[in-house]
């Protein structure tokens, strides 16, 4: 089966073509590192590494890049707060030092490159000169915006006309520009006061005066690049003029991936992306989980408590263009749904590694729902990668586990062996680590409870038996299932990853 994706430009899902037979070019608009990366971004994320994962399991070589926006007017508003640093640079340092640290916790493919806007600066005033000798743009006060009315199919991504297109940009901008729809693509001067203040924190003393951000040199007197020029920048510049893929918020398409598209294909004359996929938002509540609203679990917080795998069900549990919700109930889902899948791993390799799995032992139910399974989980994969339809033909793989190996004194050795290699090969497209380390305060409690442990057998060996048995009864009264085997104590954690 062919992959198919949901193409935002047209509307329609298409059979994925990518311009190389053998070479995907991938871009995702990245984060304004302005606040902490929370789950809100985390969602995206995880979906574009699914999306890369596929897209190299079905054989591609994936060129994946990832931008940073480090020059923006809410990085300059963090100046001086707490201990993020003294200047725009020193803030968007600090929090892309955290945004990485947060894709490593969450078991993200790296990227090619990371690009930050303010290493291509250049770039971009050269491609703002392009577009003005192209006559899609127009200098005004030392500004330089672009001329909507020239490209005729401007609208295109998110199907609107000109004429209901409302202004773009800073009121300020309105007396500099031929139409109201024009947008920035440089602008002069350093960022509005105004602008800072709307974006600080209120109650923060920023000891200092109003920042106004970095400045650089340009054609047209000292100034700022505008931010949708940015991405059209960065992307050509590591990509090439055209993109297989665009992957973005669904709050990008108008005005950031609209004017991507009208500004790369002005000065290209060639399609800027022939596919754009677009992840849908993050409910809290009844609101979208955003750092300007404040209603937002950060990244690391969240993988502290739950670890990345149970958080990686979670944010897997639906398609990335499906709505999803973070309450309680649906954390609590993806917990309980990861222990199903573990637990049967660990069953299923206890009972293939044990003398009890057997060369003639064929069990014809085991071995045509693990097929079924796979067949399940790439069809889902190739149907626009629906992670929902894939996570439930891997816990299909669960549920057969545990009737093979529930009250069976002997194994079917070869159907196990593909058991629980499918839940290894396609758990590890959704980014899940069966048997692996944990992360968070979940190693940290494994930590401890080997160490009570190991002085509950110092106990027993030395005839304490009585506070042997006071240690084991106080682990279970925590929820840690503790049971003894002839190769010593064994332990599960009463939420693991």
């Amino acid at each position: 089966m062919t992959l198919h994706v949901t193409n935002t430009l047209t509307g329609e899902k298409e059979p994925f073509e990518p311009q190389d037979p053998e070479n995907v070019l991938l871009y995702y608009c990245g984060l304004t590192v302005s606040d902490p990366p929370h789950l809100g971004h985390a969602r995206s994320w995880v979906h574009v590494d699914v999306m890369h994962r596929w897209l190299e399991y079905l054989g591609y070589d994936v060129r994946h890049v990832e931008n940073f926006t480090d020059i923006n007017e809410k990085i300059v508003a963090r100046v001086g707060e707490d201990d993020l640093g003294e200047d725009e640079a020193d803030v968007a340092e600090t929090y892309i030092e955290r945004t990485l640290a947060d894709m490593r916790a969450l078991n993200l493919l790296r990227a090619e490159v990371y690009p930050r806007v303010s290493e291509h600066v250049p770039e971009i005033i050269d491609l703002v000169e392009t577009l003005i000798e192209n006559g899609y743009a127009y200098e005004s006060n030392g500004s330089v915006y672009f001329d909507v009315a020239s490209f005729e199919e401007y609208g295109k991504l998110s199907n609107q006309e000109l004429e209901e297109i409302e202004s773009q940009g800073d009121p300020d901008e309105r007396s500099e520009k031929r139409n109201p729809a024009d947008f920035a693509l440089w602008k002069a001067g350093g960022v509005d006061a105004d602008a800072v203040a709307e974006h600080r924190h209120e109650g923060v003393d920023h000891g200092c005066a109003t920042p106004t951000g970095q400045m650089w040199e340009s054609p047209w007197g000292e100034g700022r690049p505008g931010w949708h020029i940015e991405c059209s920048a960065m992307s050509m510049t590591h990509l090439g003029e055209t993109l297989d893929i665009h992957v973005g918020g669904r709050d990008l398409v108008f005005p950031h991936h609209e004017n991507e598209i009208a500004q790369s294909e002005a000065a290209t004359s060639q399609r800027f992306a022939n596919y754009w996929l677009h992840c849908e938002l993050f409910q809290m509540g009844e609101e979208k989980m955003s750092s300007s609203l404040g209603n937002f679990v950060t990244v690391d917080e969240a993988v502290d408590q739950w670890g990345t795998n149970v958080l990686r069900t979670f944010l897997t549990a639906g398609s990335y263009n499906s709505q999803q919700l973070y309450s309680d109930e649906t954390i609590a889902e993806a917990e309980e749904r990861w222990d199903r899948l573990e637990r049967a791993y660990e069953a299923a390799v206890e009972a293939v590694d044990s003398p009890d799995a057997r060369t003639k032992v064929e069990a014809e139910a085991l071995r045509e729902a693990v097929d079924d399974a796979r067949t399940s989980f790439v069809e889902a994969m190739n149907d626009d990668f629906n992670t929902r339809e894939a996570q439930s033909a891997l816990l299909s793989i669960a549920t057969v586990i545990n009737a093979h190996v529930d009250g069976r004194e002997e194994y079917d050795y070869r159907g196990l062996r593909r058991a629980v290699e499918t839940l290894e090969e396609f758990g590890a497209i959704l980014g899940l680590s069966f048997g692996g380390e944990t992360t968070g305060t979940a190693a940290l409690a494994g930590d401890v409870v080997d160490l009570v442990l190991d002085v509950r057998e110092q106990e027993r060996e030395a005839g304490n038996y009585e506070r042997a048995d006071e240690l084991r009864d106080e682990l279970e009264a925590l929820g840690i299932e503790v049971q003894d085997t002839d190769d010593g104590a064994t332990y599960r954690l009463p939420s693991s990853e």
